[in-house]
């Protein structure tokens, strides 16, 4: 499975493209931006995306969907608690003091136990609903390749904020533990932002999660 992590726009969101050597299928995490980058990658490797994912739906994550769409015409991905954040992607440009992004339908819904599958074995990425950070967040677990994508909901030695609309700090920590935790100690974890982990690194030395 090609596997390969970019820090894209001012925030430097980590886009996950993952890629089937055999089918050649693609499917990309969180293309928040510098597009033309995320398409570089996936002419080096000869992709065709099958599915935007959308981990939520701030605009350091979900701002580059429109194009990549356009580009690829692949379906994106959603989960609907967040279509009203989404809705407001202009307010959410003037936080950062940048023009807003094109926006784009949501073609459908990331609910939890939803899979969407990749490539010739069908390689699952299973759906985790995970609020907290926004009402809408999710997780992508990807069993056979013992990977998290955990958007801004775990980061190493962190969580994500819970400030902005749609936080709650409990929730997060109940999604964190109930979700989260649960899966293998040696998993990695691709964080929203900043460096990976692992799921027992973040249960030993986290310490928001101490005593969960």
């Amino acid at each position: 499975m090609i596997h390969e992590v970019l820090s894209v726009g001012m925030l430097q969101c980590n886009c996950s493209i993952f890629g089937d050597e055999q089918t050649h299928e693609a499917i990309v995490i969180d293309p928040g931006d510098e597009i033309e980058r995320i398409l570089t990658i996936l002419r080096k490797h000869s992709l065709i995306v099958k599915a935007i994912i959308i981990t939520h739906a701030h605009i350091d994550h979900i701002g580059g969907a429109a194009k990549l769409k356009a580009a690829t015409g692949a379906p994106v991905i959603m989960n609907a608690k967040d279509q009203e954040l989404y809705d407001q992607m202009d307010l959410q440009a003037t936080w950062l003091g940048v023009q807003p992004p094109e926006r784009t339908v949501i073609d459908s819904a990331a609910n939890e136990g939803d899979v969407v599958t990749l490539g010739a074995v069908g390689t699952r990425f299973e759906i985790l609903h995970t609020p907290g950070h926004t009402q809408g967040s999710i997780s992508v677990w990807i069993p056979s390749e013992n990977k998290l994508i955990a958007g801004d909901t775990l980061f190493r030695d962190s969580i994500g904020r819970t400030d902005l609309p749609g936080g709650n700090p409990r929730q997060i920590l109940r999604s964190i533990e109930n979700k989260l935790l649960q899966l293998p100690e040696d998993a990695t974890v691709i964080a929203g932002h900043g460096a990976n982990t692992t799921i027992g690194r973040e249960k030993e030395r986290n310490p928001f999660l101490q005593g969960l």
